[in-house]
């Protein structure tokens, strides 16, 4: 009975926007996983809750992310729509040395400039958040530009995100990225797959 009590006094402490972002989030991740074009509108909704759950916890990296990934998701809704005319979906790729440096710079220069910034405000974790915030800017390119390593850049940054979200006391988000470390690896086999299947297509093609 005790167990049972904790868990509603849990839940009570829950609220019904995190409740939605937590929901709309899911959907969105597993279906960017399986390669569905819809996870890009309902991701545009749930970044949309997020910006308002961010404010409140006082993590300003993160909303302002939130708002980025707004504008990304927009941008990666177009360029999968522009598959080429012989294929069902956009083909995946993958990363570049020269994508791997900019991207590596990118990381730096986010992380050491809003650090900067949110210390001298009342953000938790600074420069922590800021370094989530860097690699996350840096993931979601690669996902709308369906570059197939984007899927390990979130594994690393959502365990992070797990940690800091249970020491804000934010336990359906701290959940809900501990299954996006899931969802993750399973896009990532999914997507290695279906770069395995093109290569062979290709290879194929070369052959005839």
């Amino acid at each position: 009975m005790q167990i049972i009590h904790l868990l509603q006094d849990w839940w009570n402490h829950q609220t019904w926007l995190e409740i939605a972002g937590v929901i709309t989030g899911l959907i969105c991740v597993y279906l960017a996983a399986i390669n569905n074009i819809w996870n890009w509108p309902i991701a545009t909704i749930s970044v949309t809750i997020y910006i308002f759950i961010f404010f409140e916890a006082r993590l300003f990296a993160d909303m302002g992310l939130q708002v980025y990934f707004f504008v990304v998701n927009l941008y990666g809704w177009y360029y999968w729509s522009m598959r080429p005319a012989d294929e069902k979906k956009v083909p995946v790729a993958t990363i570049t040395k020269r994508e791997i440096l900019l991207s590596v710079g990118a990381v730096i220069f986010f992380t050491v400039l809003l650090g900067s910034l949110l210390k001298y405000t009342t953000a938790s974790f600074p420069y922590l958040d800021s370094f989530c915030t860097a690699c996350s800017l840096v993931a979601q390119v690669f996902l709308a530009r369906k570059v197939l390593e984007n899927w390990l850049i979130w594994i690393f940054v959502d365990v992070i995100y797990v940690g800091v979200y249970i020491y804000k006391d934010l336990h359906l988000t701290a959940v809900m990225y501990a299954i996006y470390v899931a969802i993750a690896l399973k896009g990532y086999l999914d997507w290695r797959r279906d770069l395995q299947s093109q290569t062979a297509t290709l290879n194929n093609k070369h052959q005839a």
